[in-house]
């Protein structure tokens, strides 16, 4: 058998957990750095096939880093595995998660053959903090040659776009009064909030076509005769590019302090972690992926080939600036779309399964790919 065959047989030895593992993650969902439960189980399923695991790692709780091989360059395989608030598994972390432990099962027993070091890198916090972002201060992607994952999602996709951005909390005082007696006397935070909201969909109009701002509101008072005091929000703002961002940012946060000065609010706006950046697509790793997707019967067009912009946001954006990196999308057959509790439900079907396999092969081969060709000094070529 040649090596692709053997990281074939190698991952169908585990293809039942792996479905077992992701239909417990759906059914036991677990937010941002509060991962415990579903850590412990990944990386105990790669301590039991031949992996050296440390858990917790790189300083947060709910990291963990397995390794294979012993010498030549290292690839690290992410793990995601946060899932949202009220819709749980609605991006299908439980899919990119059991993808990538698949991936490394498929080639751990290959590490050492094919000259490579082999690192499964479970990542906390995607959906919101920045595990990532936390990983590379730590050093966790120092010293590696390439970064892969895949995303479930309605469509396949080698190369999709991934916007910067970056969520904050935006909160108003004011200061309460009888809203029919004495409104002169109170502050109305709300009145702020909704000031500062109409500001933005005012700003819409000057959008550049990759923009995207979006926001809930968390409190907005207490009772309809007293003027609320006080108002919390959150906010997330994306844009194409790390520069974009910063200048889209700023204009929202214009709108939010003109806000405040109108009605007299004080304003905190609270950021939650360091920013996304955006994805940058590496085109031999991804060339490679295209390819032995194909093998597998599975069509990976380029945005270019379908006119698909997507808009979301990673972590696995900032790695992409430091490590030559690929984060395909992957699909599951769906009506629903990424964080639609049918979409959670989708993971789970014969489809979802289906991309779990999909997605570990062909990351699996496409690694196989770039250590028989060489092409580790190809890849940082811009």
């Amino acid at each position: 058998m040649n090596l692709k065959q053997r990281a074939k047989v190698a991952y169908e030895s585990v293809d039942t957990e792996l479905r077992a593992i992701s239909r417990w993650m759906y059914e036991n969902p677990e937010l941002a750095y509060q991962e415990i439960e579903a850590s412990r189980r990944l990386a105990a399923f790669l301590a039991d096939h031949g992996f050296t695991v440390s858990r917790p790692a790189y300083g947060l709780d709910t990291a963990f880093e397995a390794q294979a091989g012993t010498s030549g360059p290292r690839v690290v395989i992410c793990v995601e595995y946060d899932a949202l608030p009220g819709v749980g598994h609605a991006c299908g972390h439980n899919i990119i998660a059991t993808s990538s432990l698949g991936a490394g099962i498929a080639l751990a027993d290959l590490a050492n053959e094919l000259g490579l070091r082999i690192t499964v890198l479970g990542t906390p916090a995607e959906e919101g903090g920045g595990g990532k972002i936390d990983l590379i201060k730590a050093g966790a992607f120092d010293d590696a040659a390439a970064s892969m994952l895949i995303h479930p999602s309605p469509r396949d996709l080698v190369d999709p776009r991934l916007l910067a951005a970056q969520g904050f909390e935006v909160t108003y005082r004011g200061k309460e009064a009888h809203a029919a007696a004495t409104p002169h006397m109170g502050t109305n935070a709300l009145d702020a909030f909704v000031n500062a909201y109409n500001g933005i969909s005012t700003l819409r109009q000057q959008f550049e076509p990759s923009d995207r701002v979006h926001g809930v509101i968390e409190e907005g008072g207490v009772a309809p005769n007293v003027i609320p005091a006080i108002t919390r929000s959150r906010w997330i703002v994306r844009s194409a590019t790390a520069e974009r961002f910063e200048i889209l940012r700023d204009k929202v946060v214009s709108c939010f302090e003109a806000a405040a000065l109108a009605t007299g609010c004080a304003l905190e706006i609270t950021y939650e972690g360091e920013p996304y950046v955006d994805l940058i697509t590496n085109p031999v790793m991804a060339a490679l992926f295209q390819a032995n997707s194909t093998t597998l019967g599975r069509n990976m067009p380029t945005r270019a080939e379908t006119g698909i912009e997507t808009s979301a946001s990673s972590d696995m954006g900032n790695v992409s600036h430091l490590v030559p990196s690929i984060h395909p999308s992957i699909k599951i057959e769906t009506e629903s779309v990424n964080h639609q509790p049918e979409f959670a439900a989708a993971t789970i079907t014969a489809s979802g399964e289906q991309a779990i396999r999909d997605g570990a092969l062909a990351i699996a081969y496409t690694i196989i790919d770039m250590a028989e060709q060489s092409v580790w000094d190809k890849l940082n070529v811009e």
